[in-house]
Parts: structure tokens; C-alpha cells; sequence
């Protein structure tokens, strides 16, 4: 017996119809559930593409190109079978484009249950940079790290509502938490994420079936972190991360797949740190 079902019968909840509706509000399950993943041919994004799709669900891999997500997709598919994963190919700055991804998702998987916002870029960018590249990057970063959730959201929303259990999970940066010198255009988008977060969980909220949570994951070993030399990595941990290490992509992907589930049914508006207790500012 399901610890849900027995506490509930312990404190006589469990009547009926009303009894199999609240079971399936708290399921654990996402076993045919519908996901779009962008950013997905790397990092945290390829962690959660192959976590929601061992958990069951039907996961649309976006990237800039489909070279990038054919070996998540093919990985997917060679243990979950044919139908388990598709890739597209969608440049996240395009707002057409995205548009008409999410409408080809949707009509591919009969409809969409959950959206994953990862896709990001990080381009060093400060008060000091040329004027012409200041706001070049700017944009880019800007499109690319918060316009596309909200273009992402907009677009998924019609599906989202068809959903028993709509979730919207925003991935940001601690830097939107703290901050970094020469970073200006990657910390404002971040902290845009939360921001953005809270304001679609209160407005979506009232439709009573879709939440919208946001993480922000510390230092990750990711492609953004790889170029890094392991020597200054080890020492940026030791000195900044209570937990002393790198984070890696499987532990972010297995705190995004958690707020998916139909038992996270109460968890609106959050911002969780992923981040191995950084923000907290040890030293």
C-alpha cells in the first residue's frame, strides 16, 4: 500500500470518486506524460531529457541544430523505443520559430504536460565593453537567457491548460542570487527568470492545474565550465561552496524532474537554490 493511500485512509480522506481524484493529484508518476526540454543536447538539459524520459514521459528534445540532439534522442529511444523522444531543431531566439515548434510538439504527442526552460548562453559582457558589442551581446543574451521563456510559455500555454497537471520549470543562475563582475547582461536575464517565474505562477495559478517554479543551479560541470582549468574549479569550490565541488548536470536534472510531478501539485512561485549551499554565502 501507497504511503498516500495509507495516510490518507488513516485520517478517513479516502471516499469514492473524490478518493481516486486526489490519488491521481498526488501521483509520483509522469508515465506518459508529455515534455518539451530546450537546451536539451547538453548539460543539464541532456540530464533532464534522459531523466523525464526514464520516468516515463514522451520528451520533444529542442537545440540549435538537430546534430545536437540526435544523440540524445537516438540514446533515448535505444532504451525506451521509437516513440519515446523527437528532436528539434529551434533557435530560441526566433519567436516564429519557437511558436511553431511548440505547435508541431503538440500535435506529434497529443498535447504537452511539461515545459522545461534550460536553453541559455553565457557571454562575458561589463560596463567597460565597446559600445557596438556591449549591446549585441546584450540582445543576444537577453533573447536567448528570458525573452525565449516567456515566448516558450505563451506558446505552450494552450496545451499547458489541457493538462492535468501542468509544470512550467524555469532554470536561472544563482547569479540572479548573487553576482559577478564583467557579467552584467547574464545576471540581469538571470534574476529576469525569477522574476518572470513568479509573475506566470501568479497569474496561471488561478487557472488551478498549472505551476510555474524556477531553479538556479550554482557552479555545474556543464559545457559553460569545462573550458575552466580543474585547479581554479577545485579552488572556486573550496573557497565559495560549502559542499567543496562542482555540482553536477544529473543533480540539477533530478530537483527539475521533482517539481514535474503531479504530487508537487502546491509548489508555485518557488525559486530554489541548486548550488551545494553557495548562496548562502559561506566562507
Amino acid at each position: 500500500m501507497s504511503a498516500i493511500i495509507r495516510v490518507n485512509q488513516l485520517h478517513g480522506h479516502i471516499s469514492g470518486a473524490s478518493s481516486e481524484k486526489r490519488i491521481t493529484k498526488l501521483s509520483r508518476s509522469l508515465n506518459g506524460k508529455k515534455a518539451i526540454v530546450t537546451g536539451a543536447a547538453s548539460g543539464m538539459g541532456r540530464a533532464t531529457a534522459f531523466l523525464l524520459a526514464d520516468e516515463g514521459c514522451r520528451v520533444a528534445a529542442l537545440d540549435l541544430t538537430t546534430v545536437g540532439v540526435s544523440a540524445v534522442v537516438d540514446t533515448i529511444k535505444g532504451v525506451h523505443g521509437p516513440n519515446a523522444a523527437r528532436g528539434w531543431a529551434c533557435d530560441v531566439s526566433d519567436k516564429a520559430r519557437v511558436q511553431q515548434v511548440v505547435e508541431e510538439v503538440a500535435k506529434e504527442f497529443g498535447g504537452i504536460d511539461i515545459l522545461i526552460n534550460n536553453a541559455g548562453v553565457s557571454l562575458n559582457l561589463g560596463a567597460f565593453t565597446e559600445e557596438e558589442k556591449f549591446q549585441t551581446l546584450w540582445d543576444k543574451t537577453l533573447a536567448i537567457n528570458l525573452t525565449c521563456h516567456a515566448w516558450f510559455i505563451r506558446a505552450a500555454l494552450p496545451y499547458l491548460q489541457k493538462s492535468e497537471a501542468g509544470r512550467i520549470v524555469n532554470i536561472a543562475s544563482t547569479e540572479a542570487l548573487l553576482a559577478t563582475a564583467g557579467n552584467a547582461a547574464y545576471n540581469a536575464s538571470k534574476a529576469g527568470v525569477t522574476g518572470l517565474t513568479r509573475s506566470f505562477a501568479a497569474e496561471l495559478g488561478r487557472l488551478g492545474n498549472i505551476t510555474v517554479n524556477c531553479i538556479c543551479p550554482g557552479p555545474i560541470n556543464t559545457g559553460m565550465t569545462a573550458g575552466l582549468p580543474e585547479a581554479s574549479k577545485q579552488t572556486y569550490a573550496r573557497r565559495r561552496v560549502p559542499l567543496r565541488r562542482y555540482g553536477d548536470p544529473e543533480e540539477v536534472a533530478q530537483i527539475t524532474v521533482s517539481f514535474c510531478l503531479p504530487a508537487a501539485s502546491y509548489l508555485n512561485g518557488v525559486t530554489v537554490p541548486v548550488d551545494g549551499g553557495m548562496s548562502i554565502r559561506h566562507t
